[in-house]
């Protein structure tokens, strides 16, 4: 576990004395003033700790430490201040939301304490965190196997846009990637309460008569409201919202945010989400391109350019013909999957899971699929028997 602190101060001799004192029971570092501490943390961070005296040239503690929140929002924060009245407590608890305050001059031991203190809390927060993660990842899956087990179409294109869209919010250093990705994933989930009539003609590619169009426009909406409630998925619910806004405004939701009022996520979405719609209907990527190049004020430039970049990494894949049994997790479907009766298991485009090859077995031990599979297998799991 991270146990690195990282000591600043504008006294070169009064750093040299922390590491003196305490090297033998701490992983100290120091920085020479504000500008260097920002500095180490931004390339050697994260910390598990920062102490920071108040008086600094330039760059006080205050100002130094909430800064560091910024960057680094799990690293504990401590001050140490000759200055020990009130307003300077406010201000360093208010700002920096420092754990703990000590005046100068602070005991060698009181010190190692105080240290010791805030490394448990460093180790709290990260014990914490690492359960919230595991909490929602777990949560995130379930929500994405249900989709796939009650709404196939849907889930089919989720499962198609969830890597185009990794690739544009990588390639665009989206800070919020994850959110993104997740957004993309559960980007259908409000399709759980339309009609299947509905569902398999925006698949098919046919034309919505008005009420079926509204319909639809609404799953975005549904989908907020099934995730914004859900802790921590609540800008993720915001993306899955604005799925459908074009960049001038227009679009749903009917509102006055336009631009980069829109989250970035959500304008990312929309553009993945068009030319998944073009190129499923037997548009070549050239012409699903093209087309959007011609929607004037629906896209963010920056990520058309974007997609346009990273159209050739995402076509990396081999075309493979697999009985059930070989299904792997990481295929993609080359085709629509059908019981014999006729009925949607699986959409064309999405993605193997353990759920998927779940349902897919069970159809085929009652009810019959045809064999064999075409899918589109990533190059690493297209070359395993070459």
């Amino acid at each position: 576990m991270n146990q690195r602190i990282l000591c600043v101060d504008d006294d070169p001799n009064i750093l040299m004395g922390y590491q003196r004192a305490l090297r033998k029971r701490f992983s100290i570092e120091v920085a020479l003033g504000g500008a260097e501490a920002l500095q180490a943390i931004a390339d050697q961070g994260p910390y598990a700790v920062v102490v920071a005296d108040m008086r600094m040239p330039g760059m006080n503690g205050v100002e130094l430490l909430a800064e560091a929140r910024n960057l680094s929002p799990h690293t504990v924060r401590m001050m140490l201040t000759g200055n020990a009245d009130q307003q300077t407590a406010l201000e360093a608890v208010n700002q920096g939301q420092i754990f703990r305050f000590m005046t100068k001059p602070c005991p060698p031991e009181d010190f190692a304490r105080s240290l010791e203190a805030a490394l448990e809390q460093h180790r709290l927060i990260c014990a914490e965190q690492e359960l919230l993660t595991k909490t929602l990842s777990g949560s995130v899956k379930v929500l994405s196997d249900v989709l796939a087990l009650a709404c196939p179409t849907a889930f089919g294109r989720s499962s198609r846009v969830r890597n185009l869209v990794r690739a544009v919010a990588t390639r665009l250093a989206d800070r919020d990637a994850w959110m993104t990705e997740v957004a993309a994933m559960l980007s259908q989930i409000g399709c759980v309460a339309l009609p299947d009539e509905v569902l398999e003609k925006v698949h098919r590619g046919e034309e919505l008569d008005g009420g079926e169009f509204e319909v639809f426009a609404a799953h975005p909406l549904l989908g907020r409201d099934l995730l914004k409630n859900i802790p921590r998925l609540e800008g993720v619910a915001k993306i899955v919202c604005y799925q459908q806004k074009q960049f001038d405004g227009g679009g749903s939701p009917r509102d006055a945010c336009r631009g980069e009022e829109i989250p970035l996520g959500s304008r990312i979405l929309k553009a993945a989400l068009d030319f998944d719609s073009l190129i499923s209907h037997a548009s070549t990527p050239e012409m699903a391109i093209a087309e959007m190049l011609h929607r004037k004020g629906w896209y963010d430039p920056r990520i058309l350019e974007a997609l346009r970049t990273v159209l050739n990494v995402t076509q990396a894949h081999v075309v493979r013909e697999v009985k059930i049994d070989e299904l792997v997790d990481g295929m993609i479907l080359a085709r629509d999957v059908k019981s014999q009766q006729g009925t949607l298991l699986c959409a064309k485009g999405q993605e193997v899971t353990k759920a998927v090859r779940i349902r897919l077995r069970n159809y085929a031990c009652n009810l019959g699929i045809s064999d064999p599979i075409q899918t589109f297998v990533p190059i690493a799991l297209g070359t395993i028997d070459s």
